[in-house]
């Protein structure tokens, strides 16, 4: 089953491993989190921890409902909410803190998070499409996405790849892997790229 915690992206380096290679990284706040609700296999069919990130300290960043909730759970408000599966929830309980110990180095992790939004865009940039020649009576054609219809079916299907937003969508990239982890600072350091600008939110979870 898999455990996870919320956290922040903070920024992209090079860090130098033992044996002299540099390779590109990317630095994650993940956590401190508070436990605001548990899951129970006898009550909820299975298990899972519902976790809180960045405490809200101004009421008027959070609803009446949520105010509530959080009352009743006896924590502070927190910004984010999400649920994670746990394989063992018997040892925590609401208000505990679930830190970035939870994890190691040299183990796989799937991130999700939100990609950076570019905004309206043409096929060719959307979907890497090739432009069609600049010459023989195109005049300003070539980066059209050319002939989207169908001869018998006289309509374009659904799922045609047209211009429109691009970016801005939810992506999960799976099995990075953990190159260091920092305790003090609550900190991982991933291999490679993630989705998102710095300070978006992301989601790690552990690879069942």
């Amino acid at each position: 089953m898999k455990t996870g915690i919320l956290g922040k992206k903070i920024a992209m380096t090079n860090i130098f491993l033992e044996n002299g290679d540099s390779i590109g990284v990317t630095i994650l706040q993940a956590g401190p989190c508070v436990i605001l609700n548990k899951r129970e296999r006898q009550k909820d069919k299975y298990d899972a921890l519902q976790l809180g990130f960045i405490a809200v300290h101004k009421k008027n960043r959070i609803n009446k409902p949520l105010d509530g909730y959080f009352k009743k759970q006896n924590v502070l408000p927190c910004l984010f909410i999400k649920e994670f599966k746990f394989d063992d929830t018997d040892k925590y309980e609401i208000g505990n803190e679930v830190k970035v110990d939870i994890f190691k180095e040299g183990e796989k992790v799937n991130v999700i998070g939100v990609s950076k939004g570019k905004g309206f865009a043409g096929s060719i940039k959307r979907h890497n499409f090739s432009r069609e020649p600049k010459s023989h009576g195109q005049k300003d054609k070539y980066r059209s996405p050319g002939s989207i219809g169908a001869v018998d079916a006289a309509k374009v299907f659904k799922g045609k790849k047209l211009p429109g937003r691009m970016g801005n969508r939810t992506i999960k990239v799976k099995n990075i892997e953990i190159v260091r982890v920092d305790l003090d600072r609550n900190l991982i350091l991933l291999k490679g790229a993630i989705p998102g600008p710095n300070n978006t939110l992301v989601a790690i979870e552990k690879v069942s």
